[in-house]
């Protein structure tokens, strides 16, 4: 009889941690932790940068390096894979309060940019080092074969593109994270502005690249930190006075 009762007491708690709601809570409490490593891969990835172009014996021997192809695979594209899941934990866990809809469209550029971004890498991994060795190994014509295919017009277009989404749709997230709640905003700027930064560093400012990404590193830990143990309000209903609720 002790022991009906017993399992009768322990049933409910058991049905109440397996529940659907919290098992996707737990699931974007753990998918947070995407961005830090994201930031993390960032980083580690422009510690290095390959050499110009024109300096062609160079850039074959860095585009020939297990370095470049791992930076590449391990860290560029399964880093784009991070931040989409990033993104989605983040927007499960703001998407009832005010800026649902800036979340959304946030989630939605994020995704679309990093699959854009992912193809323009994987290009990079697989062009680049066989036109490095084919050049080193004497063949003639790599520098015009190269400009033609690893850095012709589709590459620069798509590359050129997703990284101004990326900028858009770090800006749009971040800002969603920011209004959520007035102790969240710290890390939303935090997100949007170091995201754009190390975009644009990659262009004008290298040297200050992979510190970015570590300090967006720093940036999203702590967020994943904070944002489970903040109560993110919800959204005030839309179109509805307060006769309307009472008749409701």
């Amino acid at each position: 009889m002790s022991s009906l009762a017993t399992t009768a007491s322990i049933a409910p708690s058991t049905t109440a941690v397996n529940h659907p709601s919290n098992i996707g809570k737990r699931a974007a409490h753990a998918g947070l932790w995407a961005l830090p490593a994201y930031g993390l891969l960032l980083g580690l990835s422009t510690l290095t940068h390959q050499p110009p172009v024109a300096d062609f014996d160079a850039y074959a021997r860095y585009t020939t390096t297990g370095v470049f192809l791992l930076s590449h695979l391990g860290a560029s594209i399964f880093g784009a894979g991070l931040a989409i899941i990033g993104a989605i934990a983040v927007t499960a866990l703001i998407a009832h309060g005010r800026a649902a809809r800036t979340a959304i469209a946030g989630l939605a550029l994020t995704t679309i940019t990093n699959v854009f971004m992912a193809s323009t890498f994987g290009s990079a991994a697989f062009v680049q080092p066989g036109i490095g060795r084919a050049h080193l190994a004497g063949v003639p014509g790599m520098p015009a074969l190269n400009a033609d295919t690893a850095y012709g017009p589709a590459f620069f277009a798509t590359a050129l593109t997703a990284t101004a989404f990326l900028i858009a749709s770090a800006i749009v997230l971040g800002t969603a994270i920011a209004r959520s709640h007035r102790r969240l905003r710290p890390y939303g700027v935090a997100y949007a502005v170091l995201i754009a930064v190390f975009a644009l560093s990659g262009f004008v400012l290298q040297p200050i690249q992979a510190a970015t990404g570590f300090a967006l590193a720093v940036a999203t830990a702590v967020l994943a930190v904070r944002l489970p143990r903040i109560a993110v309000p919800p959204a005030k209903p839309e179109g509805r006075g307060p006769r309307d609720f009472r008749q409701a």
